[in-house]
């Protein structure tokens, strides 16, 4: 078992340096104003607000997805999960979901306070706090991966195939949300994405969860050699 235990190591530990990467070529091109991001952000928002001004239900719709896939859904879910995790004993398991779900706002708030960017001036709805990096696409990559981690070895290779596939539609789908409602910018999205994946990295890290894979259709999960 020791070879999908390193091969799922250095998946993970490079998806974290591109990750690590990716938020500071965010960070530094709003920092610095670069040009060719500054047009590619509002490049899509003006693209998002064309296609709201002509279709009403847009906002509607993305407006449900930004709620459904937002912070205090997934937060309820996460809590729910690490009451789970502790009625099976798995303790870190547990430590995992609770610094991933919810508490994950306190990542947020610090990164948005470091950033301070204020927020599109063309918002279709509400929105409240400065704008980089996304909480939505941050608590949401982050939660989301938890509750991954603590439920695919529960299930065969197939619902595993499943769980993946939706976990990175429910992730692109929240991005593309806060787009097409003009309360965020792309690169406040991609920043988000990346900050949300590190800190779940971050937090296998610290408690350093037993890390289990399924091992074939119909079988029961193994349990990999790893941190105790």
């Amino acid at each position: 078992m020791t070879r999908p235990r390193t091969a799922l190591a250095v998946s993970v530990a490079s998806a974290a340096l591109v990750a690590v990467a990716a938020y500071a070529v965010m960070w530094v091109g709003y920092r610095q104003g670069w040009d060719w991001l500054h047009r590619a952000d509002w490049s899509s928002l003006t693209q998002a607000r064309d296609i709201a001004i002509k279709h009403p239900f847009w906002v509607q719709f993305w407006a449900g997805v930004s709620f459904v896939l937002g912070p205090v859904p997934l937060r309820l879910l996460g809590a729910v999960a690490m009451v789970a995790a502790l009625v099976k004993r798995e303790v870190r398991a547990a430590l995992v979901l609770l610094a991933c779900a919810p508490l994950n706002g306190l990542v947020t708030v610090a990164a948005k306070g470091l950033a301070n960017r204020p927020r599109p001036s063309t918002m279709l709805v509400p929105a409240s706090s400065t704008s980089f990096p996304s909480g939505h696409a941050l608590e949401a990559t982050a939660a989301l991966l938890a509750l991954a981690f603590f439920l695919l070895p529960m299930m065969n290779r197939f619902l595993s195939g499943v769980a993946i596939t939706v976990t990175a539609l429910s992730l692109l789908a929240v991005g593309v949300s806060r787009v097409a409602l003009n309360v965020h910018y792309p690169s406040d999205v991609l920043a988000g994405w990346s900050l949300g994946y590190l800190y779940f990295v971050v937090s296998l890290l610290v408690f350093r969860p037993p890390m289990r894979v399924p091992i074939a259709s119909g079988e029961r999960t193994s349990e990999l050699a790893g941190a105790r």
